[in-house]
């Protein structure tokens, strides 16, 4: 059985619904502080760093997928809450996947932002080896950054971005590149009951829109909409904060998800 962890984690806004906003591989929580700033008038949210990322515990083992979703759920438990949106990026959308599939109570939808899919993530050898090569390499996190964020942002955006790869631990970095990312948890999605939403950019150099319908799309409920933000690439919560935050907005209203508990 897994053992959780505690979880740091960044919290704006108030309301009765909270957006739980999880990051991608080698970022942190404060990735979505420019989304969590449109959303805040309304909505709460809270925006944790994952284990072995940002300033959250990395223990010499428990990185697997299952591990990371038995932290989520405990953070949301030790929260106090009772109606929230699960949104998932990149790596952390494969977490949320399984988080959503325990059916927990409270969970009232699951947004997927520029997912790794619930099947093996499409990653060839040679991507594999020069990612797993890349750690603790400055020079290597500056060509990431420039490679992942394809629409223009500030400079302190690519900094940030260049940082939090750099603090990554090393059996995070490694366990997902050697088995997080090739595991397959596609069986379990027929258990997943809450709408789900796809947002994704056009432009993502590393899991481009026809994955996430091919690889994705199908383990979900059938009326999942594919929301495709032109221009954007691998992080749109940095590159498209107000896109996103808008379509975060319309789904919840869409399925009347932030009266439904009241």
């Amino acid at each position: 059985m897994p053992q959780p962890i505690p979880l740091p984690a960044l919290e704006a806004g108030t309301g009765p619904l909270t957006f739980v906003l999880l990051h991608y591989w080698a970022g942190s929580g404060r990735e979505w502080e420019p989304v969590m700033a449109e959303l805040a008038p309304d909505f709460h949210c809270l925006a944790p760093d994952l284990r072995g990322f940002g300033q959250a515990p990395a223990p010499a083992s428990g990185y697997a997928v299952e591990d990371y979703a038995a932290d989520i759920l405990a953070f949301i438990e030790s929260q106090g809450l009772t109606n929230y949106v699960l949104v998932g990026h990149s790596m952390s959308a494969k977490m949320a996947m399984w988080a959503a599939a325990e059916q927990p109570a409270g969970l009232r939808g699951l947004v997927l932002v520029a997912p790794s899919p619930p099947t093996i993530e499409p990653m060839t050898d040679e991507e594999r080896t020069a990612s797993l090569k890349a750690f603790g390499r400055p020079a290597a996190a500056a060509a990431t950054a420039a490679r992942i964020l394809v629409r223009p942002v500030d400079e302190a955006v690519k900094v940030q971005v260049m940082e939090d790869n750099l603090r990554a631990s090393h059996l995070a970095w490694d366990a997902w590149l050697r088995s997080g990312s090739r595991e397959d948890i596609a069986a379990r999605l027929c258990l997943v009951q809450v709408p789900c939403l796809i947002i994704t950019g056009s432009a993502d150099p590393i899991m481009s829109p026809s994955v996430h319908g091919l690889e994705t799309l199908p383990y979900l409920p059938e009326t999942t909409p594919l929301e495709i933000l032109g221009g954007v690439g691998h992080l749109p919560p940095l590159e498209a904060p107000t896109e996103v935050a808008d379509l975060l907005r319309d789904f919840v209203a869409k399925h009347r998800i932030d009266i439904a508990t009241r």
